[in-house]
């Protein structure tokens, strides 16, 4: 089996005079993948990108996809991607329709009931001038390129702007069924509850650089969660405070209330192996808390 990976940076830096946009970025992304990648509007996602893509050229560093050099192989790497820039700039006077056209005789064509398909569940109008079109609808006439050839590797740019909300599912259903067929996914975002719901691994960039990268079934296991249980007899506070990870701790008769940023099976165990347990509620755990502790103001060395 091939264990290449499908996107790769090494030390990938961009700087701008003294403005450091992008600061040593080291990525390895496998087939199958979704990776979000997670930050707010000016961290670097979009320069990353770019340069990943080598529509800008890095300081330093270098980048992969599928095996071949961004740089020497850009042209031929063009042929397994479906790219869905941040800034998607469409003839105005062209169809929808017109404009997947364009795209598709530079790929040597594509499937068009394959397209239809698309269109229909993004309910896109292809028959309407682009320029004439929200930006929403625009944005789907975006994703029905960035999908219609079958790439081997998504990259998308912010790829939800302007979606209603049953669109964005749609949409997130498809990154997975691709995902599925062993494609791979690169999904840049500022929305977390978009990422959290897809993706299987996220980066989180502040400020050019990339602070963490988490698998998001863990980083959700770590999100603080308000729980209350309740039992059978009385209880004390101590022992819940004592325990790792638990803070804010309020007892009133059996039940107990509180804050918890761990694995719930283990905290569990540990409560049942000495209370009798009668029933459990806990809100669902979310990644805002974990994203905003990247984002504090405290300054990242770089």
């Amino acid at each position: 089996m091939n264990d290449q990976p499908v996107i790769y940076t090494e030390g990938l830096t961009k700087h701008y005079g003294d403005v450091r946009a992008m600061v040593d970025l080291n990525l390895d992304i496998r087939a199958g993948e979704i990776f979000g990648f997670l930050g707010p509007n000016g961290a670097g996602k979009t320069t990353a990108i770019r340069t990943m893509l080598d529509e800008i050229r890095p300081t330093i560093g270098r980048a992969s996809i599928l095996g071949m050099d961004t740089h020497d192989k850009a042209v031929e790497i063009r042929r397994h991607i479906g790219y869905m820039p941040g800034d998607l700039a469409m003839y105005p006077n062209l169809t929808g329709k017109d404009t997947l056209t364009y795209f598709a005789n530079l790929r040597g064509g594509v499937d068009w009931s394959y397209v239809d398909r698309l269109a229909k569940r993004l309910d896109a109008d292809l028959s309407k001038k682009v320029g004439d079109l929200s930006s929403g609808n625009r944005q789907k006439v975006g994703l029905i390129q960035a999908f219609m050839n079958r790439p081997e590797v998504f990259i998308m740019d912010e790829p939800s702007s302007g979606l209603d909300p049953l669109i964005q599912r749609e949409f997130q259903m498809m990154i997975r069924e691709v995902a599925n067929e062993g494609h791979t996914v690169f999904l840049s975002s500022h929305t977390l509850s978009e990422v959290q719901r897809v993706a299987d691994r996220v980066g989180i960039i502040r400020h050019g650089k990339l602070v963490a990268v988490e698998i998001v079934s863990e980083l959700r296991s770590k999100a603080i969660r308000r729980i209350e249980l309740d039992f059978s007899g009385p209880v004390e506070a101590a022992v819940f405070k004592a325990f790792p990870g638990v803070r804010e701790v309020s007892v009133e008769d059996h039940r107990v209330v509180f804050s918890y940023d761990g694995k719930m099976e283990v905290l569990l165990r540990a409560v049942m192996d000495r209370y009798d347990l009668l029933d459990i509620r806990t809100q669902e755990a979310d990644l805002e808390e974990i994203f905003l502790t990247y984002y504090h103001d405290e300054e990242v060395t770089v």
